[in-house]
């Protein structure tokens, strides 16, 4: 093994280069007011997202469920 600063291979997809793609995103993202409410926008989206697949949900576990039998005289 030699003694150079390359990092040894990985198996993840991005090559052993994800600290630095973090760094990138890190500085295209907007700081401050801006990035907090990007950041806020972005969880709102998300609660959204979750509440329509709970009613999505909701609604096939209604169309599953067997009927009640009465009796009629």
């Amino acid at each position: 093994m030699s003694d150079t600063n390359e990092n040894p291979p990985t198996n993840c997809l991005c090559g052993g280069n994800g600290p630095k793609l973090t760094m990138l995103v890190e500085m295209l993202l907007p700081s401050g007011e801006a990035g907090s409410h990007f950041r806020q926008a972005h969880l709102e989206l998300l609660k959204g997202l979750r509440a329509v697949l709970d009613q999505r949900i909701e609604a096939m576990s209604q169309a599953n469920r067997p009927g009640t039998r009465l009796n009629v005289d």
